[in-house]
C-alpha cells in the first residue's frame, strides 16, 4: 500500500520546532499587511509571496515522503556451532557409531562432524575444541573441507595437561561465539552440536549451559562412550610404541581408573540448552538420530515485506526557489525606484 507520511529529516523536535516558528511568521506578516497596509506600500502580492514563502518552507522541515510497501527475498542461513570434548577420557576405546565396531570415543566423534557437514551442505560452522581450557578453533565459515580437516586432526590432549574434567570449560568462549553469530547474522538460524562423555572430574561445581539459549534455534548433545566405561590411556592413545598399554590410574585405588559415558549429565545440559541429548551407538548417529533437525535446518528463503520511505522535496525546493526568485526581483525594482 502507497501513502503519504512526514519524516523530518532533522527529527522531529527540530523539525516541529522549525514548521511552528515558519507557520508563526506566515501568520505575522499577513497580520502586519492587514495592520499596516494603509501606511505601507507593500502590495498584497508580495503579502502572499511572502506568506507562501514561510508556509512552504513550515511543510519543507517536516519532509513530507511517500510509504512504499516492497517486498524482498530473505535468505536465512543456518549456522553450526560445534563443540568437542578433548580430554583424556575420550580416548577410550569404548564407542560404536553406526555399526558395531568399537573405536575411541573422539574417532565417534569425527565420524558425527563429518556426517553433519554432509547434512548440511549449505550451512556455514564454527568449531571449538575443549579439555583443559577451550579454543575456537575454525571461526564462521561456509568451508565444510576446512571442518572436516580440522576434525581429523583433532587428537586428545596429553597427560601433563590434564587437569580433571570439566564441562563448562568452553562455556564463555560459546557465549561470545554464538553471541558475535547472532549479532552478525540477527536472521540465521543458529545450532550448537556439543559432543562429548559428559564426564565430570574436577570439583568445581559446573556452571549452566542456560545462558545460551537466547542465542540459539536449536541445540543437540552428542554423548560419546559407553555406561560400561573403559580404561584411560595414560599417553592419550591406547597403542603404545613399545606394545605396553599405560593406563591413568586412580589415585583411590592405585588400580586402573575406569571411564564412563554420563547419559544423565548430558541430558541435563541439554535440557538446559533447550535442545535434545542423544547418546551415540551402533544404531544411532549424528544425522540418524535427528531426522527433523538435519531436514528442518537448511538455508531457505522467505518473503520480507518492508515499507521503503522516499522524501519528496523538490517540488517544495522548487516553488520556494521560485518565490525568492520573485523576492529578489521585487526588492531590486524597489531599489531602483527609490533611486
Amino acid at each position: 500500500m502507497n501513502g503519504w507520511t512526514l519524516s523530518p529529516a532533522l527529527g522531529w523536535p527540530a523539525g516541529v520546532a522549525l514548521a511552528v516558528i515558519m507557520t508563526a511568521c506566515a501568520i505575522a506578516e499577513i497580520v502586519i499587511h492587514i495592520r499596516q497596509r494603509s501606511a505601507s506600500d507593500e502590495t498584497v502580492a508580495s503579502c502572499v509571496r511572502r506568506t507562501l514563502i514561510c508556509l512552504l518552507t513550515a511543510v519543507a522541515v517536516l519532509t513530507p515522503s511517500t510509504v512504499a510497501e516492497t517486498t524482498s527475498k530473505a535468505v536465512n542461513a543456518t549456522d553450526i556451532v560445534i563443540a568437542i570434548d578433548t580430554t583424556r577420557s575420550m580416548a577410550v576405546k569404548d564407542a560404536t557409531y553406526g555399526d558395531a565396531t568399537t573405536i575411541s570415543r573422539l574417532d565417534a566423534a569425527k565420524d558425527a562432524v563429518h556426517d553433519l557437514t554432509k547434512a548440511y551442505p549449505a550451512a556455514s560452522f564454527s568449531a571449538m575444541s575443549f579439555g583443559a581450557s577451550a579454543s575456537l578453533d575454525v571461526p564462521l565459515t561456509p568451508d565444510t573441507l576446512a571442518i572436516d580437516n580440522w576434525a581429523d586432526t583433532l587428537s586428545v590432549e596429553p597427560t601433563t595437561t590434564s587437569s580433571g574434567s570439566s564441562l563448562d570449560t568452553p562455556l564463555d568462549n560459546l557465549l561470545l561465539t554464538l553471541k558475535d553469530i547472532r549479532q552478525r547474522h540477527q536472521d540465521d538460524t543458529i545450532v550448537l552440536f556439543l559432543i562429548s562423555d559428559g564426564e565430570q572430574t574436577s570439583t568445581t561445581t559446573r556452571r549452566t549451559y542456560s545462558s545460551l539459549r537466547r542465542y540459539l534455534d536449536d541445540a543437540l548433545v552428542l554423548g560419546a562412550g559407553s555406561t560400561t566405561g573403559g580404561q584411560i590411556p595414560a599417553d592419550g592413545s591406547d597403542d603404545s610404541p613399545d606394545g605396553q598399554e599405560t593406563w591413568v590410574t586412580d589415585p583411590t585405588t592405585g588400580q586402573p581408573g575406569i571411564s564412563k559415558l554420563s547419559p544423565d549429565t548430558l541430558s541435563t545440559i541439554a535440557d538446559e540448552l533447550s535442545g535434545t541429548a542423544v547418546m551415540l551407538d551402533a544404531t544411532h548417529t549424528a544425522t540418524d538420530s535427528l531426522p527433523k533437525a538435519s531436514k528442518t535446518w537448511r538455508t531457505t528463503s522467505t518473503a520480507k515485506t518492508r515499507q521503503r520511505t522516499t522524501p519528496v522535496v523538490w517540488p517544495i525546493a522548487i516553488a520556494i526557489a521560485a518565490l525568492l526568485a520573485w523576492e529578489f526581483g521585487a526588492w531590486v525594482g524597489m531599489s531602483r525606484r527609490l533611486l
